[in-house]
């Protein structure tokens, strides 16, 4: 090259942090990098599930000024306004304009809660930390209710088009044994109710197995396949008819684009649409959006990390092919752990996308082996490493995928996936939905 090329990232979240730092890891001095955020702190978001039971936010946070210094990458605070595609140029909010060779669009998803009437207005979101801290305050006094012996009804629920639902299956979990713990359960019905043919349904049978056993010997009355119509005071309604009443009714609400992209090709929720691999946009090689930004029907961090670096190595091997002979494509296998208080579930999960709107991701049977599904208090502390070594990372200014302290924790993760999995490496069956945890009587 014989100019510095440009390259812009837009989002402080997992994949525009993911995508600059490996960036940087793999051009060296050879790029100018710039990133554009709406706030000048990473939220490390998994562990916000601890919020409403009395986590501390703080630590949550990972201011950017240093690792960006650190790495020299430029920071721009702001929003897109405006962008040239032809032209290739960035206008902020703040009338900033960025000119680009590449551009990174990892701008995420956003909460669409006015989609089901009544639920902005009757439910508790679990999407800011704001918000989980409301929800924590709602807690309280239920305990508060419970152990004064009051009877109390709370209904968890997953409309039509959310697109990443895990979280809400801890806080559930997390609430049942917090309110054990407390010696008040008895008095708290908790249920479930997601428009799922299957428990987390993009991540297969197995992991619905568990979550069904899960809530049978927990005694929360879980209910797939209901499609939430509208929610009143009190009350949801579904489309088959069903009525649930609540105290206390805690949803995640539907997803869509956080940002939308006029002129770029997007489906009809504002999702980028993009080639498979390489996380390009369709008809722009120059502009890459990995993570939530995209069209990957599953919203998840460890999927946003691999799109990241699926983008940031083409990116790296379209301006230095000599130091990425080969790059990284994303190939979907999804990594998470779900806390529930007393142990919790590790789940990992190739996935490969169908074409079928209802049924958009399955597991992918080319690779049997890599689907593993174990439940262990002993993944309480796999959550609790993950929730020390990304942090780390991030302050230093290395990708979640770099150097020798990933290759240490993939170990650990593979040998303890290996020994905590269970049931059979290949898929199974699922429920048929009629038999998926309904009618457990609390």
């Amino acid at each position: 090259m014989s100019a510095k090329a440009r390259v812009v990232v837009v989002g402080g979240g997992f994949a525009g942090l993911e995508t600059a730092f490996t960036l940087r890891q793999r051009l060296g001095e050879k790029a100018k990098l710039a990133l554009v955020a709406d706030r000048a702190d990473f939220l490390f978001t998994p562990n916000t599930v601890y919020l409403p039971f009395g986590g501390r936010e703080d630590r949550l946070h990972i201011p950017l000024n240093r690792p960006l210094a650190r790495r020299d990458i430029a920071f721009y605070p702001g929003a897109p306004r405006d962008l040239d595609a032809d032209g290739r140029t960035l206008t902020l909010t703040d009338g900033t304009r960025l000119p680009y060779d590449h551009l990174v669009l990892a701008t995420g998803a956003a909460m669409r809660p006015q989609e089901v009437p009544g639920l902005a207005e009757h439910a508790h979101a679990v999407w800011t930390p704001g918000q989980l801290h409301a929800l924590g305050t709602r807690f309280q006094q239920l305990r508060s209710d419970a152990l004064s012996g009051y009877r109390r009804r709370v209904l968890f629920l997953v409309p039509p088009n959310n697109k990443c639902s895990g979280p809400l299956y801890e806080i559930a979990f997390m609430l049942d044994t917090w309110l054990r713990k407390a010696g008040c359960r008895d008095t708290v019905r908790i249920s479930w109710a997601t428009c799922e043919d299957g428990y987390l349904q993009a991540f297969g049978p197995r992991l619905h197995q568990v979550v069904a056993a899960e809530f049978a010997d927990r005694r929360i009355d879980g209910h797939t396949g209901l499609a939430v119509d509208k929610i009143s005071a009190g009350e949801a309604a579904f489309t088959n008819g069903e009525l649930h009443g609540f105290d206390l009714l805690v949803a995640f609400p539907p997803y869509a684009a956080s940002v939308c992209y006029p002129g770029l090709p997007a489906d009809d929720r504002g999702f980028l649409t993009l080639e498979p691999a390489t996380r390009r946009v369709v008809g722009h090689p120059e502009i890459h959006a990995p993570g939530d930004a995209g069209d990957f029907p599953v919203k998840q961090a460890f999927l946003a990390f691999l799109q990241a670096d699926a983008a940031a190595d083409d990116i790296a091997a379209a301006l230095a092919p000599k130091a990425v002979p080969r790059p990284r494509r994303f190939t979907p296998t999804s990594m998470c752990v779900m806390e529930m208080y007393d142990k919790a579930t590790f789940a990992q999960v190739p996935l490969r996308q169908t074409g079928d709107a209802a049924h958009p991701v399955s597991i992918d049977e080319s690779a049997p082996g890599d689907y593993r599904v174990g439940v262990s208090p002993l993944w309480r502390l796999g959550k609790a490493a993950l929730g020390i070594y990304l942090p780390l990372q991030f302050r230093a200014g290395r990708p979640f995928h770099g150097g020798r302290a990933w290759t240490g924790m993939q170990v650990a993760l593979d040998g303890m996936s290996r020994a905590l999995a269970s049931g059979a490496t290949v898929p199974v069956p699922a429920p048929a939905p009629d038999d998926a945890g309904r009618g457990v009587d609390l």
